[in-house]
């Protein structure tokens, strides 16, 4: 092989999460009682884009040159796995967009919240989902009573702060309108906010603190020490329904692509990006991170590895978990109804559906390379041949075999 060649085979290997897990995972492991989704997730991310899990190799029968493209875990915590599934999915939802401004809120949930909703996986599911639902409920409730019609939004969780600390919040992208009972006219929003915050925040206040209720009195709740008395629950739903909770609301969205560029953000990433990762030595991990108290500057933080990696399964979402959830005009069951009617209403034309892009066409997108030509001698047909997973499995290195 050539010289050239020789160079486009070759990779600079960056510093990634799977090395974090690969240098003190298994020493975290020991101390720390890990449950099966989370173990599934290590297991994920250290054989992202090894043999362990297969592949196929391109070769060149012109100029000998060949590379190795190892399969993808596609497990939604792996930050390798997740922009593919976002192109996708943003494509999809362009098609759904109505000619409306789009207005966005935050639900938060009070930090007092936080160890109970940590504290087990059926926690985490049925304390989130209480999050979704109370937040739903309170703004299909303001779209019935201030607009007088069906909303559409869409809900996507977000679990972490940029220090990766538990932070559990929705971010809420409403279209700016309603559709009226028996579908006979959209009610234009026409507001800079498109409802009052201070009472969004009571309702959904008194939405989630009732369901919290009713979990802990039905007894479908995993209490920690703390909460084994009577009295000790009651002060915590006594602090909670005093405390003034957190709803945001911005100014409506400049237009469609300045939606979707914000949700793209939040739709198929957990906690961290590869890219935000700076060194790991002597046993800690540096990353970079945005202060939002200082005016949002970049600024740079070191833990020790097993903290980082404490803080990073926190945001481990139990198996199965919707994150991203659509509501009102944007509810699968109606959707292609409603939004006919209400593009009928606002004399818009509906976005033609597309066909799916293959990975080689994203990829041609993102980087100008066409995967099937040689990048060496410019030769338009790459032979592939399968590399089949092996049969056990094994990871990165053998101290993993069976470990995982």
């Amino acid at each position: 092989m050539n010289a050239a060649c020789q160079h486009a085979a070759s990779a600079i290997k960056a510093f990634e999460l799977a090395d974090i897990f690969q240098a003190h995972g298994q020493a975290y492991a020991i101390k720390h009682r890990l449950g099966p989704t989370q173990r599934k997730v290590v297991r994920a991310i250290l054989q992202c884009r090894t043999a362990a899990l297969g592949g196929h190799r391109n070769w060149c029968p012109r100029c000998g040159y060949s590379r190795y493209h190892y399969h993808s875990c596609r497990n939604r915590h792996c930050p390798k796995c997740g922009t593919l599934a976002k192109a996708r999915w943003l494509e999809s939802r362009q098609q759904e967009l109505l000619p409306t401004p789009y207005y966005h809120n935050v639900f938060t949930l009070p930090h007092e919240l936080n160890g109970l909703i940590l504290y087990s996986e059926e926690n985490r599911r049925a304390l989130l989902g209480l999050l979704f639902h109370a937040a739903a409920e309170t703004l299909q409730s303001f779209g019935q009573n201030n607009l007088g019609g069906k909303i559409g939004f869409t809900m996507v969780l977000h679990t972490w702060d940029q220090q990766l600390r538990p932070h559990f919040h929705l971010h809420a992208v409403i279209a700016g309108g309603a559709l009226a009972e028996k579908e006979s006219r959209w009610i234009d929003a026409g507001k800079k906010f498109l409802f009052p915050v201070r009472a969004l925040s009571r309702v959904f206040r008194g939405k989630y603190v009732e369901g919290l209720e009713l979990l802990l009195r039905e007894n479908q709740l995993d209490l920690p020490p703390q909460l084994a008395e009577a009295d000790a629950r009651r002060r915590l739903l006594r602090s909670v329904r005093r405390k003034a909770w957190v709803v945001y609301s911005k100014r409506p969205f400049a237009g469609p692509q300045k939606l979707l560029d914000y949700l793209g953000r939040y739709t198929h990433r957990v906690a961290i990006s590869n890219h935000r990762l700076i060194a790991m030595k002597e046993g800690k991990v540096k990353f970079s991170y945005r202060d939002r108290r200082d005016g949002d500057r970049k600024k740079e933080m070191q833990l020790p590895a097993e903290e980082f990696i404490h803080r990073f399964l926190k945001h481990v979402l139990p198996s199965g978990f919707m994150r991203i959830r659509h509501y009102g005009l944007l509810a699968s069951r109606s959707k292609k109804k409603d939004l006919a009617r209400c593009r009928e209403l606002l004399d818009a034309t509906a976005v033609e559906p597309t066909e799916p892009k293959t990975i080689a066409q994203w990829i041609l997108i993102w980087t100008g390379e066409q995967i099937a030509k040689c990048p060496c001698c410019g030769h338009d047909g790459l032979v592939t041949t399968e590399i089949p997973r092996p049969s056990y499995c094994s990871l990165r290195s053998a101290q993993f075999d069976n470990f995982w």
